[in-house]
């Protein structure tokens, strides 16, 4: 039996469900086994997680003109699963640039605590200018089933990975079927950043897994300079391992329409 197969022999019972997410009313919300995590059998993946942040962001308190530019999430713990809620307010309110904070809590104990900025919109066609590369399309890449993960989040996903892909330096297209929340349509990018997180794991420079090392990072920070579109994620990265047991994951994002943003990612290095 495999290292993965072992692991999914220990599963909890968690809700299975369509979704990522159960809607639970009042900022309340339960994580079905799509959202379990690839470290824990008992915690949330970090990607839907912070999915589940930014529809709560994209919802609290609207104003068309504006949008998300930056999301920063700091994961304080392991993110249980179950019931959780998620809690909204506007930090620093303002006509053209708003920041907003946002609490993840399971278990008694903030699990994720978040900031965005909200920025105004305008036509900048003018001066438009992307430096990124694009990526390989996903035509032409093969498909990749991430068996070196366990876990119902990473079972959830579609993954195609590029020809040059190596450990430490890949690009992988991820999509999933499963909506974010119940039968509550989320807009494009809320649904994309639910898949970014998965980065630290496309490219790893060594197994995961006992004998090994362990590598989880520690927050998560997203740049979007452009709102993305499509059901397609596309993630172009580098993992970086220093030699005093900290790394960093980097990575450009992609739609089906090129570069985006960019994601970082610090990681703590521990044996396993």
């Amino acid at each position: 039996m495999t290292q993965a197969s072992e692991w999914t022999a220990q599963l909890p019972e968690l809700a299975e469900g369509d979704s990522y997410y159960e809607d639970l009313g009042g900022g309340r919300f339960r994580s079905t086994i799509h959202a379990q995590g690839a470290w824990n059998p008992h915690e949330q993946h970090m990607a839907p997680a912070s999915g589940i942040i930014a529809h709560c962001l994209a919802q609290h308190e609207a104003r068309p003109g504006m949008r998300l530019a930056r999301l920063s999430y700091e994961i304080l713990g392991l993110i249980h699963a179950g019931e959780f809620e998620v809690a909204v307010r506007t930090a620093r309110p303002g006509r053209t640039i708003e920041l907003l904070e946002a609490e993840l809590t399971a278990a008694g104990r903030v699990a994720i605590r978040a900031n965005a900025w909200r920025l105004v919109t305008s036509d900048s066609s003018e001066v438009a200018a992307v430096e990124d590369a694009p990526i390989t399309p996903v035509e032409e890449c093969e498909r990749w089933y991430g068996s070196e993960w366990p876990g119902g989040y990473i079972r959830s996903l579609e993954m195609y990975q590029a020809p040059h892909h190596r450990s430490g330096r890949g690009t992988v297209w991820i999509r999933t079927s499963h909506p974010l929340v119940g039968a509550v349509p989320s807009p494009d990018w809320v649904r994309l950043i639910g898949l970014v997180d998965t980065a630290n794991g496309i490219a790893t420079r060594v197994p995961p897994g006992p004998g090994s090392w362990a590598f989880p990072n520690v927050d998560l920070q997203i740049h979007l300079y452009r709102e993305p579109t499509g059901e397609w994620l596309g993630i172009d990265n580098a993992v970086t391992f220093g030699t005093d047991g900290i790394g960093l994951t980097s990575s450009v994002l992609h739609d089906a329409s090129g570069p985006f943003g960019r994601a970082e990612q610090i990681l703590t290095l521990r044996r396993a």
